[in-house]
């Protein structure tokens, strides 16, 4: 994938795993069960974002098991990262991995989006998986900076699900992720507020 990648963070990552197979036999927190699956789809799929990824602190919402925060946060020790979940079982699994992994740039916070109030907004709200764009910008964009982005995960470019935005967010880029023993469409939809946007959708 061609990432530069911290001395200490592969093993890291090896250890997220670890603890993402332990915790799944209990919690239930990925429907992907294998060990080799768990790397393509979860933790490669999360670093191909971060070629795509403004500087900046960065809020993952609706983190499950740490997607894409997490990994993230391994491969990018100097940024802020707040990995964000309802879920109080997966709040503890987080808590667990960023005491474990020692993650000093990584703060975990339990509670709904539409609640979280932090001392600063982010640089960069990324989701995976949590909603369908409007929400996503409805639920979280009081979070993001003047002048951050709004990131969400997808795999097919999604076409109804943009036409459905509010006019006050623009999708700024689009760029197609292309991710190691991932045989599947994999966008990255990147959206700024209107007054800020340089393209538009």
């Amino acid at each position: 994938m061609g990432l530069v990648l911290p001395a200490q963070a592969q093993a890291q990552l090896s250890a997220y795993v670890q603890l993402l197979l332990k915790w799944n036999r209990v919690y239930n927190l990925t429907a992907i069960r294998g060990e080799q699956k768990m790397v393509s789809h979860h933790i490669l799929d999360s670093l191909a974002t971060i070629d795509h990824l403004p500087p900046g602190s960065l809020l993952d919402v609706g983190s499950g098991a740490g997607l894409p925060g997490i990994p993230i946060a391994i491969a990018q020790p100097a940024r802020e990262v707040t990995v964000l979940d309802s879920n109080q079982k997966k709040g503890a699994f987080l808590k667990q991995a960023v005491a474990e992994l020692g993650l000093a740039n990584t703060q975990v916070a339990v509670e709904r989006v539409e609640t979280h109030r932090p001392p600063h907004a982010y640089d960069v709200v990324v989701s995976r998986a949590f909603s369908d764009l409007a929400d996503f910008v409805q639920l979280a964009g009081h979070l993001c900076a003047p002048g951050g982005v709004l990131v969400a995960m997808k795999g097919l470019y999604p076409d109804a699900e943009i036409a459905q935005l509010p006019p006050q967010w623009k999708v700024e880029s689009a760029p197609v992720l292309k991710i190691p023993e991932v045989d599947a469409s994999r966008h990255l939809i990147v959206m700024r507020a209107a007054q800020r946007a340089g393209v538009t959708a």
